[in-house]
């Protein structure tokens, strides 16, 4: 088989990068997961903060990434910085978790937060709608709207790749103009009475007790913990950025256009996260993103904002938004697996093109098992289970720099990582942090997604001989 990049046209510029990786970011997170971080530091000061500082976090691992990138050009991104900074076990077990854990752990949570908007539109759909219980297992409508785009984003991306990339430019171009529309009317609506009652009393903090159904003050080791628990879903909601990097192959001028795209595209996101937050503190009480229904933070501020057709409209946004974001995870990591096949590192069928060259079988077999991790819980347990792994190979990538100034000190680096070598360790050290304080708190979601990735060890051994 001729190698991949004979194949590649590099017809995407600064733009178009920069642009894929905006529409990669910008999912479902933004319009959810506020309101577990209200209900974790019970405060608007400190819901705000973390926004920030996860956007500042990425900000500096996207700018970390722009020194790899530059030295190694190609498809395959992450998967080809940890092959040339450890070795082959090391970027197998990557893409191992990237297949068990990482990507279609995001694609199935995104299914579920496309689900969350449906069911505000057709209330049968929802995950109230238990469809069949056996034990502790529950069958819900949502998990079963959730099953069924995947399926449907994976035919239609299983059909070939135009389509595909059509949809995902028009969805995407959908997702910012909604996104951007609602801050600005948002701000424009803002009620003082709110504003002033958010921002009274701001640095008191405080969590919820599902439990006892009250809250709790907190400080010390109980603030920290709650901020890193709270931070989960930050993280995830400005993950995917990285993504840009799988492509490269097809960017011209990658040396540039890769780094560049992963600051411009890392900062907008950003700065759109930081003012929908701003937008939802001047227009709902904190008490309501606490407790929005189903956390449906969004709706219930486009529900102040524009009344009940304004929402109806925004929940339809939102649910664009999610589909064109599963289509483009659903498209990317197929992608990965394939160049992880062709390199022997994965299993074989999904190094096979289809009649419509594309690789079929690894977009099937990730179907299968994103649908399947649909079924094992909610949201926020599917937040949990992604986050971590995710973490832990930022880290490892990003100590690859410091590897690769060693190994290959003369190597050409048309970009050096800015702020090296104190941001870069900033990243690992925070991460590493965060990463710990999950492990703890909560082992039994964060646990597993390690434990998958483990498993990977003896699959590679076993598979070693037959490269």
């Amino acid at each position: 088989m001729q190698d991949e990049n004979q194949h590649l046209k590099r017809e995407l510029g600064l733009l178009d990068g920069t642009m894929l990786v905006v529409g990669s970011m910008i999912g479902s997170g933004i319009f959810i997961v506020s309101a577990d971080i209200a209900r974790q530091v019970g405060s608007t000061a400190w819901l705000l903060i973390i926004w920030l500082f996860s956007g500042l976090i990425t900000i500096i691992a996207a700018v970390s990434y722009g020194e790899l990138s530059a030295m190694f050009p190609k498809a395959g991104g992450q998967y080809v910085y940890l092959k040339e900074a450890y070795n082959k076990l090391i970027a197998f077990l990557y893409g191992w978790s990237f297949f068990g854990v990482i990507q279609t752990g995001t694609i199935a949570a995104v299914g579920v937060a496309f689900s969350k908007f449906a069911a505000y539109l057709v209330p049968a759909v929802s995950d109230e709608n238990v469809l069949y219980e056996i034990g502790s297992f529950k069958l819900n409508a949502a998990q079963l709207v959730s099953i069924f785009t995947i399926i449907l984003l994976t035919f239609i991306n299983s059909r070939g790749v135009k389509n595909g990339k059509i949809l995902q430019t028009v969805l995407t171009i959908i997702k910012i103009a909604s996104l951007l529309g609602l801050i600005i009317f948002g701000l424009m609506a803002a009620k003082a009475n709110v504003w002033d009652a958010n921002w009274t009393d701001v640095w008191a903090t405080k969590s919820f007790n599902a439990e006892t159904g009250s809250w709790l003050p907190i400080s010390g080791t109980a603030l920290i913990t709650g901020i890193s628990a709270a931070m989960v879903g930050s993280l995830f909601s400005s993950d995917a950025w990285n993504g840009v990097t799988f492509i490269a192959g097809e960017i011209r001028n990658p040396q540039r256009n890769v780094g560049l795209s992963l600051f411009l595209g890392t900062f907008i996101v950003t700065i759109i996260y930081v003012m929908a937050n701003v937008m939802y503190v001047a227009v709902v009480p904190l008490e309501e993103i606490a407790f929005a229904k189903s956390d449906r933070v969004a709706v219930v501020a486009a529900n102040n904002i524009f009344g009940n057709i304004g929402t109806l409209i925004i929940a339809i946004m939102i649910m664009i938004s999610t589909f064109a974001c599963n289509n483009g995870l659903i498209m990317a990591g197929a992608r990965v697996y394939y160049t992880m096949a062709k390199d022997g590192l994965f299993f074989k069928k999904a190094a096979h093109l289809n009649e419509f060259s594309v690789p079929a079988w690894a977009l099937w077999a990730q179907c299968v098992w994103a649908s399947a991790l649909c079924l094992t819980g909610k949201y926020g347990d599917l937040l949990d289970f992604v986050v971590i792994i995710v973490l832990i190979f930022y880290i490892l990538t990003i100590y690859g720099i410091f590897i690769l100034r060693k190994k290959q000190p003369d190597a050409e680096r048309p970009y050096k990582a800015f702020g090296y070598p104190f941001l870069p360790l900033f990243y690992i050290i925070t991460a590493s942090a965060i990463s710990i304080s999950l492990l703890i708190t909560k082992f039994s979601t964060c646990g597993w997604g390690v434990l998958i990735m483990l498993t990977g060890i003896p699959v590679y051994y076993l598979t070693k001989s037959k490269e």
